[in-house]
């Protein structure tokens, strides 16, 4: 009888094989005719999102208006589904003349969309901010408008149960939200990503707004989310994902995350970097830190080669950027912002 000298008791043990052996299915394939595949892989995509919300009327209604320094900011709600009542924050920039470019900016775990506004309301918030992570008045100063859309689980949206039904899982925001999405047939990913699409429609009760140019961008979460409604929405001209686009193996498959991470049986069909492949060829900027723990900047490199092959496919390589910032886990404005502005074409 052979005698195992090392036993194999963990689950990450029998995964890390798995890892080694899978070969995404629906990877695109060199010479492949490219918008059959785009086809493909988006109603792949579409299904392993999970079951789609029932559209509502969206019952856009503007709560107040005010001017800030160089802006004038709009408070909205509007219904994304049943049971489902969306906050925003519009900043419209005052320096130019409208209608404008706009950038939807998704906060990632977080304690709320205030943190795309650049303004603390818990503690730890400045060191949040601090990390360039105020992208709404980032944007106005670009000359866009911004809108902050709050997403789910954070924020004015966090979970609402009393203390006594959230058991040891107090400290995360996403996780009973996320589960029960997995057992209702959906997923939290596509969840997110429907609210970005009916935040986009809520965009056409604002004339100030330029519809044909709608960009999307956001921090770990947030990034997440911009690259799935990338993925999915052809009305995002420009995505922007930070410290999020990464191989799955490297990333959520090596490292914990938060369970509104993942897609349940993504990694059958594609790879991350295989999924870039949807949103070309609309500018595509990645952003990292050479020095993130959780999204490692050689999974990032693996993916954006992946992504940056499927572009040259797509006959836009030159719409592809990769952003390495110098430290960790935060967004890199400073580097960022120009080559956004160079991709989008916007002024």
């Amino acid at each position: 009888m052979e005698v195992l000298t090392v036993p194999f008791f963990a689950p990450e043990d029998c995964h890390k094989v798995w890892f080694e052996k899978v070969s995404p299915s629906l990877a695109y394939k060199s010479g492949e005719d490219f918008a059959k595949w785009q086809q493909k892989a988006k109603a792949k995509l579409t299904e392993l999102l999970g079951d789609q919300p029932q559209p509502v009327p969206l019952n856009v209604r503007v709560e107040w208006e005010e001017d800030r320094d160089f802006y004038r900011e709009i408070r909205f709600l509007f219904t994304a589904e049943e049971g489902a009542d969306v906050p925003c924050h519009l900043l419209v920039p005052k320096s130019v003349e409208g209608p404008y470019p706009v950038v939807i900016c998704l906060q990632g775990h977080s304690t709320g969309m205030h943190i795309s506004l650049g303004r603390p309301k818990y503690p730890g918030d400045e060191k949040s901010i601090a990390g360039d992570r105020d992208f709404a008045v980032q944007a106005v100063k670009q000359g866009y408008a911004a809108l902050a859309l709050e997403q789910r689980c954070f924020g004015e949206r966090m979970d609402q149960r009393p203390e006594t039904a959230k058991g040891v899982t107090k400290t995360r925001r996403c996780f009973h939200g996320s589960l029960n999405a997995l057992i209702l047939g959906r997923t939290m990913v596509g969840e997110r990503v429907w609210d970005v699409s009916r935040a986009i429609d809520a965009l056409a009760e604002f004339p100030q707004v330029d519809l044909e140019r709608i960009g999307c961008m956001g921090n770990s979460g947030g990034g997440t989310i911009t690259f799935y409604a990338a993925c999915m929405e052809q009305r995002i001209t420009i995505a922007m994902p930070s410290c999020s686009f990464c191989t799955y193996k490297d990333s959520i498959g090596s490292v914990d995350h938060c369970e509104d991470q993942y897609i349940p049986g993504v990694l059958k069909y594609f790879e991350m970097g295989d999924l870039a492949g949807l949103i070309a060829p609309r500018p595509f900027v990645v952003v990292t830190g050479a020095q993130d723990p959780i999204f490692p900047l050689a999974g990032v490199k693996q993916a954006f080669a992946a992504a940056e092959a499927l572009y040259k496919a797509a006959g836009a390589e030159d719409k592809i950027k990769l952003v390495v910032g110098p430290e960790g886990h935060r967004f890199y404005a400073q580097q960022a912002w120009p080559v956004f502005r160079e991709l989008s074409g916007w002024f």
